[in-house]
């Protein structure tokens, strides 16, 4: 499904009904807005792994504008601002109240913004390996100066100057990087399928990387946020190190902390089934 809003064209999708039946009567779930990340990626990366949620919550997954099934555009409008206000015009399209917010990774940095700029639309927010400014680029080149390999040190300079010239090679970036991304991937096995079957954007990383997350900072925003939040990062994260997520649960009042001591930047592949009871377990709702 698309819907048409502001500049652009965002592509959506709705997993488990919003109406279920409660004994006499009928109750409407909580909606969740799942944010991907990348930027660059797209929404499949959350499927099939976020959808026993379902059960507990109406999940609305979408692709950033230029991103995933999304429509192309200008590439200098693929920026965070944007990210967040097609979001909100999204909800508003959707005739949404109040929306359960989960973002990872470059999506947990939209879920911030978005929660610290309309804290009235937000009943919790969830971000999962992410960071508040722009400091995790220089840590990350560090970690990955003391754990990356030759191969994997090189291809990742186009990161860092935002120069991937092709969706095959942005593929390439995450089949060399992936054991640094998962401590479970084997790299002598396959490229996971979720890889396989997502529609990559280098105009979106090149952008991103190559531009405003050099000066990306939410942190003054931070104490803006009012609704219940969960905070979870992962040990052995290379890029959003566990440092970060500290800093933000800090910051944010009436949050939580999760780390999860046996993950890399993927939970979702490291540590999904407990990643999944951690998010279930943080939304109450009363009925």
């Amino acid at each position: 499904m698309k819907a048409k809003v502001r500049d652009t064209e965002i592509y959506f999708d709705v997993e488990g009904a919003g109406l279920v039946v409660d004994g006499s009567r009928m109750r409407e779930k909580p909606v969740a807005f799942l944010i991907h990340g990348g930027p660059g990626a797209d929404h499949t990366g959350f499927k099939p792994t976020f959808s026993p949620l379902s059960r507990k919550m109406q999940l609305v997954y979408f692709d950033h504008r230029g991103q995933g099934r999304s429509a192309r555009g200008p590439k200098e409008t693929y920026t965070l601002d944007n990210n967040v206000e097609d979001m909100e015009a999204l909800r508003q399209y959707l005739g949404l109240g109040k929306i359960v917010v989960i973002g990872a990774s470059y999506g947990g940095m939209v879920a911030l913004t978005y929660a610290s700029r309309y804290p009235e639309q937000v009943s919790h927010l969830i971000v999962i390996v992410t960071v508040p400014d722009s400091r995790f680029l220089e840590r990350a080149k560090e970690i990955l100066a003391e754990r990356g390999t030759e191969e994997q040190r090189a291809i990742a300079q186009h990161l860092w100057d935002g120069t991937f010239e092709s969706e095959e090679q942005l593929r390439e970036y995450f089949r060399v990087t992936r054991t640094l991304y998962s401590i479970t991937a084997d790299p002598d096995a396959p490229p996971a399928k979720a890889w396989e079957r997502a529609i990559l954007s280098p105009d979106a990383i090149n952008t991103a990387f190559g531009g405003f997350l050099r000066s990306y900072d939410i942190r003054q925003q931070l104490p803006n946020i009012t609704a219940p939040t969960l905070v979870i990062g992962a040990k052995h994260d290379w890029i959003c190190p566990p440092e970060f997520s500290e800093e933000i649960a800090r910051a944010i009042p009436n949050s939580d902390l999760r780390i999860f001591e046996n993950s890399g930047h993927a939970i979702r592949a490291d540590e999904p089934e407990a990643l999944l009871d951690a998010i279930a377990g943080f939304i109450v709702y009363k009925r």
